[in-house]
């Protein structure tokens, strides 16, 4: 197996220390970006919601289609 490093740990100091320090280093988007990329998870929702219900539908009447075939 591999081996373990002696890695030094940072002494702790308080939790919302650390977490603030790790929010400094975030890189925000920019406002432009934000909004394409939300139109995109939009569309793309729209889309698959799309493809489902097509398949729902044909699926349906495939079944609709054999219950109905009295044998």
């Amino acid at each position: 197996m591999g081996q373990t490093e002696n890695v030094e740990k940072t002494p702790k100091t308080s939790w919302f220390e650390g977490v603030k320090a790790e929010f400094r280093k975030i890189i925000w988007p920019d406002q432009k970006s934000v909004v394409r990329q939300t139109i995109a998870v939009i569309v793309t929702s729209v889309i698959v919601g799309l493809i489902i219900a097509l398949l729902d539908w044909a699926i349906q009447y495939g079944v609709n289609f054999l219950v109905d075939l009295h044998l």
